[in-house]
């Protein structure tokens, strides 16, 4: 492969030169720009990116943090990210967490060292200190979940209002004895959700639900299987069930199938995110639908923005209560 020197040796130009005319410099003629252009078609060079990235001070690589790949409320987020980093001549590395703190030193430790260029945080459990410091330094945003208390800035949604729509719907449709599988409250999704959970519940004068809500340990089809398994053996069994992810909320309508039950005439149910085959269960999942591709475009135009100086605002995007036939 030809390099730099091979063209302005045969162009009978000086390697200053031509690097004017890889970045488009204007203190070159027109005949030398076109020769030196010729010369670079002609042995099929290509300027060393990193290099370029290297002169520049730059890796043009933005570093995404997701706590579970596998979790496809992630991907449409991760699409956004991408197709709009790729757009501005950026890459995305795409980084499993786990929410254990010693990977997330690693991958911090890459912006640290000037290997990426910024930070898009989807994983809440970062230690919280550690990551004000760094935004002190580093570009860094939260998409989805972010920390209220601080300064770093985010694209999200209004949580508590979407579960209160949620939860009021089920109570129009007639419902009062509605459950709600949580996750684990250390993520503020979490507890926001069940704010809006409780609203709804005080709103009309419901009380007692105390019972009814149950936490997992993690979101999975299994974990909301096990919830609703739990809520099947209680006394009083719910008529509705409000689950704060569509995960969580498909699990639960398997367990209720299983069980002989049938969605909606025994038990009506309402997840939350909108995921790609949230219309492909039986029967179909009632749902609170994020913009989850436009919240990922917005955080990567926000994070390189903020790269470049600029000065950035939080985002909170509108939800929409798409109904289905499990209510």
């Amino acid at each position: 492969m030809a390099n730099i020197q091979e063209v302005a040796r045969k162009a009978g130009v000086s390697v200053a030169t031509v690097s004017r005319v890889l970045n488009n410099n204007s203190n070159v003629t027109e005949k030398t720009r076109l020769k030196v252009k010729q010369v670079i078609n002609e042995l099929s060079y290509e300027p060393s990116r990193l290099g370029r990235n290297l002169r520049n001070s730059e890796s043009r690589l933005l570093l995404v943090l997701i706590p579970n790949i596998s979790n496809p409320f992630y991907s449409e987020i991760i699409n956004g990210i991408e197709e709009t980093a790729v757009k501005q001549d950026y890459n995305i590395l795409l980084c499993e967490t786990n929410s254990d703190s010693e990977r997330e030193s690693i991958y911090i430790n890459l912006i640290k060292n000037r290997m990426a260029d910024g930070i898009i945080l989807m994983d809440p459990t970062v230690n919280k200190k550690k990551l004000h410091e760094l935004s002190e330094t580093y570009s860094i945003v939260q998409c989805s979940e972010y920390d209220k208390e601080g300064n770093i800035p985010f694209v999200s949604i209004n949580n508590e209002l979407a579960a209160y729509h949620a939860v009021r719907y089920l109570i129009k449709i007639g419902n009062k004895k509605i459950a709600l599988i949580n996750s684990d409250e250390k993520f503020l999704y979490a507890r926001e959700r069940k704010r809006g959970y409780e609203k709804a519940l005080h709103e009309f004068g419901i009380t007692g639900y105390s019972d009814l809500i149950y936490h997992t340990d993690a979101v999975s089809f299994e974990d909301g299987q096990l919830a609703m398994r739990c809520l099947l053996d209680k006394k009083e069994k719910p008529t509705a069930v409000f689950a704060v992810s569509d995960i969580l909320a498909i699990g639960a309508l398997k367990e209720i199938n299983a069980s002989g039950l049938k969605v909606p005439s025994d038990i009506s149910i309402v997840g939350f995110d909108k995921i790609a085959f949230s219309n492909m269960t039986y029967p179909t999942l009632t749902t609170i639908s994020q913009p989850m591709y436009k919240m990922g475009c917005a955080s990567a135009n926000m994070l390189i923005n903020k790269i470049k100086g600029k000065q950035v605002e939080n985002i909170t995007f509108d939800h929409e209560l798409v109904i289905r036939e499990s209510t």
